[in-house]
């Protein structure tokens, strides 16, 4: 069941979402907008096309019966059934008629929304559209820096950042974590809900000791510099594959300078290694044959999901009995500070930041161990397959999840640049494991 919201808070996340699409948009050239053809990316000036048709088709069409607004819009937009390495040849409408399409779908979206308390099916509806389009805006964001396009800008919005004063360095040490039996998932009641995360179920986790902040780049680039990329005992199998087929020596988007120093590539321009910032841009077979250098491990997603979301009980009687209680005195919060919203003195999202913070920043955002950026930051890759919860089914969008499922790699928290309006701590995030385009790093866990 989603949680009924308001028509001005519906209207206020499309434009918000709209906004950052056109921001991405600019300072890119014709060229640019088709870009080259690459497995990992999708021509912009075809992927905004996508976007609009998806609000069309699921809210205005299939639920509203409009008839289509474009004559070849199935043919060109659907992404189910155009296969990804033809979508830079098809006849796509150019970049001025898809913005006067974008306008009218926003504006015929915004028209049916009466004010007052949205319906529960709306609330739904435009919200998870909306969703799928700040999704594909990280994707935008993550093509420019595949490509290393111009740094894009983004003007405040209704997610406008605060003036904070940032803190610098590291954040080293482990958080001991007590573990115990939770739920993990959603409830029915807990608002909105990706079709993944039902039903929440009891998992019990062992206590178990997590790092208090991501691997860093000072930490990942001492790694590389003793062989971590070149000593095969630190790769699985399927690791060392990639590892030889890429060619990969160091993270994708690092180099060395003249001096031997190492830089690091944020869109079109090369910067000196942060060596206190995460490491980002790391797929899953270079988290796990660091892990192994270090002679650690990454978490579960159970385990990720308890550090992000268990909390001492605070119902007022310390029975373990609060919403969403756990095993030792235990509740399970959205976020790991607790139920409060994510702000912008919690979590480094939205992408006002434009980068990574150190992993000292946030303080306001630590768990109840002292673990740091769980939410924010960087996507951090978990040890687990992305599978479905006993009793899944799809929602509306049926391709959502269900042809991921045991192919892809489970990631949390978000990053620097996901809009924080759909992210808590039961998100579930996933992507193949070779996947370093995504702003993703990784926290590691002692051996017991």
């Amino acid at each position: 069941m989603t949680a009924q919201v308001t028509s001005d808070y519906l209207i206020s996340t499309l434009q918000s979402s709209r906004q950052r699409t056109l921001e991405l948009l600019e300072g890119l050239t014709d060229e640019q907008l088709i870009g080259p053809k690459l497995l990992i990316v999708n021509p912009t000036i075809w992927e905004i096309g996508h976007v609009t048709w998806f609000y069309e088709f699921f809210i205005l069409r299939q639920e509203n019966g409009h008839q289509p607004l474009l004559d070849r819009g199935d043919a060109l937009y659907d992404s189910i059934a155009i296969a990804h390495d033809t979508r830079w040849d098809l006849p796509v409408y150019p970049l001025g008629e898809m913005k006067e399409y974008m306008a009218t779908v926003l504006d015929t979206l915004i028209a049916r929304l009466d004010g007052g308390l949205a319906s529960e099916r709306d609330s739904y509806l435009y919200q998870f559209t909306a969703f799928h389009e700040d999704m594909h805006d990280e994707a935008f964001t993550w093509a420019r820096q595949t490509l290393a396009y111009p740094t894009p800008v983004f003007q405040p919005d209704g997610a406008a950042a605060a003036q904070r004063l940032a803190v610098t360095g590291a954040l080293d040490g482990d958080a001991d974590i007590p573990g115990g039996t939770f739920r993990l998932g959603s409830q029915p009641d807990d608002g909105f809900v990706f079709d993944n995360e039902k039903w929440a179920h009891d998992v019990v986790v062992s206590p178990f000791r997590m790092a208090r902040a991501p691997v860093t780049c000072g930490q990942y680039a001492a790694f590389v510099e003793d062989g971590g990329y070149v000593t095969d005992a630190f790769w699985s199998e399927p690791g060392l594959v990639w590892r030889r087929e890429a060619g990969a020596l160091h993270p994708v988007y690092w180099k060395r300078d003249n001096l031997g120093s190492w830089q690091v590539r944020l869109f079109d321009k090369w910067r000196d290694l942060t060596p206190d910032a995460p490491v980002v841009h790391v797929n899953w077979h270079e988290a796990n044959a660091y892990c192994l250098w270090a002679g650690r491990r990454l978490p579960s997603e159970a385990e990720w999901e308890f550090a992000a979301s268990m909390r001492p009980d605070d119902d007022g009687d310390d029975d373990g009995e609060g919403p969403g209680a756990g095993a030792g005195g235990l509740t399970k919060a959205d976020y790991p500070w607790g139920n409060d919203s994510i702000t912008p003195d919690r979590a480094n999202m939205d992408g006002f930041g434009m980068g990574c913070a150190d992993v000292a920043d946030y303080a306001a955002g630590e768990n109840a161990w002292g673990c740091r950026q769980l939410i924010g930051n960087v996507w951090e890759w978990t040890a687990d397959t992305f599978n479905p919860f006993d009793g899944f089914a799809p929602d509306d969008y049926k391709e959502y999840s269900q042809p991921l499922f045991g192919a892809t790699r489970v990631l949390r928290g978000g990053s620097w640049v996901t809009r924080s309006r759909y992210i808590n701590s039961k998100y579930r995030n996933y992507f193949p494991p070779q996947r370093q385009d995504i702003f993703a790093g990784f926290r590691t866990c002692a051996i017991s």
